[in-house]
């Protein structure tokens, strides 16, 4: 996949405001650490996650994307009415029906003759989502689009400590750790065509997709059925075979990808990861062959926001003059499935 005229115009993001701290987890599962001998402490060394953030409960996940696609908007200074298209990407949605995206796009006050739907791929979401505007945008078919999610942690979390209490049992534990280093956020991502007049910025260059969908079971999200009718929300995750078989994915795609984006592994300034806990980054880095001190982590304090992690975690290298003009930017996106994209930005 190349682009010849299609960039990244702006970002926003809104951080969630309740900060939820690993120990805080912990201590909720008091009763389960004493039954299984679990010192306090063990989230954070396996996961490098010190803290993460959970919207206040109710909080309706358009009301979060639509506040980032403004800010998106307004950073970019264009007129809401010419973005002809709002995708939101989230894992988490308001509703089966209609689209999230719709009261975004009725927030937001964007073109009437709008694309305006909801696209879901996992934590590759808004990826996927920049892919397919920047596609648009090269056809001629928008002026711009948003990409825009909102995940949340907080539900899920919720379901899942109370089971772990109920089941005591080391196994469930395991498979149920990787719910905990869930956070939450909000992004919007404005993608629009290179202005002639002014210094290109945040190009996309080029892009890779890859997929390994023989591993589409090690992590799933949904709802487990419960007897009389009911369901209950439910993540399992098979962290160790997800870390194995995604590096081997992530290794592949990476290969393709300089051979598309036409760089050398010495050519990439910066990488930018989806964000899972340190020890998916530092596999993934060292598999890649990236040094550390290109990456930029946000994980430590934000946890892992799903389709949100990457993109804000971009956003917030800029805001800290870690992604400056003129660098070659690496997007390293990768979703249960599994699925991997990796795009080529000249910043």
């Amino acid at each position: 996949m190349k682009w010849k005229r299609a960039r990244i115009e702006a970002f926003g993001h809104e951080l969630a405001p309740v900060v939820v701290t690993s120990a805080e987890l912990e201590e909720r599962l008091g009763p389960l650490y004493r039954d299984l001998r679990i010192q306090p402490g063990q989230l954070e060394a396996l996961t490098g996650i010190e803290e993460r953030r959970w919207w206040e409960p109710g909080t309706p996940l358009a009301a979060g994307a639509a506040a980032a696609a403004r800010r998106a908007v307004a950073a970019a200074g264009v007129d809401p009415a010419t973005v002809d298209a709002v995708v939101y990407a989230g894992v988490c949605r308001d509703h089966f029906e209609p689209a999230t995206a719709c009261r975004v796009a009725h927030e937001v006050g964007v073109s009437p003759r709008a694309a305006v739907f909801d696209l879901s791929n996992a934590c590759l979401g808004v990826v996927n989502g920049i892919v397919d505007l920047a596609n648009r945008v090269e056809l001629g078919q928008i002026r711009r689009g948003l990409v825009v999610s909102c995940e949340t942690a907080r539900e899920i979390n919720e379901v899942m400590i109370a089971r772990m209490l109920a089941d005591r049992g080391m196994e469930f534990f395991r498979r149920a750790l990787t719910t905990l280093t869930g956070g939450s956020g909000a992004v919007a991502v404005l993608v629009g065509p290179d202005d002639p007049a002014a210094s290109p910025r945040r190009r996309i260059v080029a892009g890779e997709q890859q997929a390994a969908p023989e591993h589409h079971g090690l992590c799933t999200w949904g709802l487990e059925p419960l007897g009389g009718g009911g369901a209950l929300p439910f993540m399992d995750t098979d962290s160790v075979s997800v870390l194995k078989h995604g590096v081997d994915l992530g290794r592949r795609t990476w290969t393709a990808f300089l051979g598309e984006a036409g760089w050398e592994p010495g050519q990439v300034d910066r990488v930018i990861c989806h964000q899972v806990g340190s020890g998916h980054q530092e596999a993934i880095l060292r598999s890649l062959g990236v040094p550390p001190d290109r990456d930029f982590a946000t994980y430590r304090w934000l946890g892992n926001m799903g389709t949100v992690s990457l993109p804000v975690t971009a956003a917030l290298a800029e805001e800290r003059g870690v992604l400056r003009p003129g660098q070659r930017v690496a997007f390293l996106g990768i979703g249960s499935g599994l699925n991997c994209m990796m795009l080529a930005l000249q910043w």
